[in-house]
């Protein structure tokens, strides 16, 4: 039997070499770098003789800890790319995927798992909760961009198809993550209780869950990201050793924003993201803005070619195995059939054109969130009982599938489609009504 150790340090050193490399092959492939860590993950699980493969379900402790860490680091990215100030009206598309498309997916994907799938009340709410969220991490292809640094040209940009269905995607997935939490405390509060006809957790539920831990989550987030604003850009990096941990800050913000607001039992992954867009506003124009996005997605790419090599690694291990055709069929369907129609009647009534619509429907990617929420928890003693009715390795199954399906399935179209969205863009301001139909089919073909 082939050690643990040197086996881990020969997958972190293929995750960093294939964060630094790919990107310089694959800028113009139809590959996605998550498709890439994927598979050499699979591989070399399969063909390491004597190397036993990840399994999500036994080590679902460290598997909770570990994307707890990507996500976070990747909310801290989110929030520092967005350039879009503030407000309600602004970011009215942002908040009808919240209030309208989240929880139509919510409650669809729930149904799916009680009725078709067969899965005790609890456990499908948990399913709802946990497939919902659009990931941060895997949203590379379709997310803002780096911070625009020239104010000017930062509002010339908000106008555009293309910026604007960035900016809706990255926002909704900076939140939504946190938002899925009140939904997966429903879940085990469901689990606890035993039955659905017993209520006396609710008032708990909506006053605890909803209101005080997202208004915690918002408060300390303002509250700690005005505090690091400061510090960071009052206290200016003048030595050589200060410059050589350029933008050091933002990992650092990020645990702390995060650790201080779980002490206080708020949802840190909103307070994050909401620290993040507070230092973000924080002298908007200053050029130190792009050392800490670039040092947060750094540390977030390491640590996502690390998390999807070793899920490579459990698909090796059998993963998928528990998986019926029932299971795959209503995973598929969420993926392309359920987010797509849940994010066309979440925008009904925007004044984004239908192209842009569409895009933002069909790339609610799933991701890392997803797997940090089930094993969450299932990592709860409440579930312990549910387990005698639906083992946690069908549930892993279900999950792994429905990632991977968004993996390939976003992760070979992304980039074109995106590609494709700026060219109707440009085409829009030349000739009148443009079939976006033939400029996507043209870059799909290519």
């Amino acid at each position: 039997m082939v050690e643990a150790y040197p086996v881990a340090l020969v997958v972190v050193g293929i995750a960093i070499l294939g964060a630094v490399f790919l990107p310089r092959v694959l800028s113009d492939e139809p590959l996605s770098l998550p498709i890439i860590y994927v598979i050499s993950g699979f591989l070399l699980f399969t063909f390491s003789p004597g190397v036993s493969p990840p399994d999500m379900v036994e080590q679902s402790v460290a598997v909770e800890h570990l994307t707890e860490l990507v996500v976070i680091i990747a909310l801290m990215g989110a929030g520092l790319k967005i350039d879009r100030p503030f407000s309600w009206r602004d970011w009215s598309w942002t908040w009808r995927l919240l209030g309208i498309t989240m929880p139509l997916t919510i409650v669809a994907a729930a149904f799916l798992g009680w009725y078709v799938l067969g899965l005790h009340v609890a456990t499908a709410v948990l399913l709802g909760a946990v497939v919902a969220p659009t990931d941060p991490v895997l949203a590379s292809d379709v997310d803002a961009g780096p911070p625009l640094l020239e104010s000017e040209e930062a509002r010339e940009e908000y106008e555009h198809e293309e910026r604007i269905v960035r900016f809706t995607l990255s926002s909704e997935a900076g939140l939504n993550d946190g938002l899925a939490f009140p939904f997966t405390y429903l879940a085990i509060s469901l689990a606890a209780a035993g039955s659905i006809a017993s209520f006396g957790w609710a008032g708990d539920w909506l006053l605890v869950d909803v209101v005080y831990k997202i208004g915690v989550g918002v408060g300390m987030g303002y509250v700690l990201g005005k505090l690091l604003a400061r510090i960071v850009f009052r206290l200016p990096a003048e030595s050589l050793l200060a410059q050589t941990m350029a933008g050091a800050e933002a990992l650092a913000g990020t645990l702390i924003i995060y650790g201080l607001t779980e002490v206080v039992q708020g949802y840190g992954f909103i307070a994050v993201f909401v620290g993040a867009l507070v230092l973000r506003q924080f002298e908007f124009e200053h050029e130190y803005h792009q050392s800490l996005y670039d040092f947060a997605v750094m540390v977030e790419r390491l640590l996502m070619a690390a998390v999807l090599v070793l899920f490579g690694g459990a698909l090796a291990g059998g993963l998928l195995a528990p998986l019926r055709p029932i299971d795959v069929a209503v995973a598929l369907t969420l993926v392309v059939v359920v987010r797509p129609l849940a994010g066309i009647l979440g925008l009904l009534g925007t004044g984004i054109d239908w192209p842009g619509r569409a895009v933002i429907s069909a790339y609610g990617i799933r991701g890392i969130g997803s797997f940090y929420y089930l094993a969450y928890a299932l990592n709860e003693a409440t579930f312990a009982e549910l387990e005698l009715l639906v083992a946690a390795d069908r549930l892993w199954a279900f999950v792994g599938f429905l990632v991977l399906t968004s993996i390939f399935l976003h992760g070979l179209t992304a980039n074109r489609v995106m590609t494709a969205l700026d060219a109707w863009q440009q085409a829009k301001r030349e000739q009148p009504d443009p079939s976006f139909v033939a400029i996507i089919a043209k870059q799909l073909l290519r």
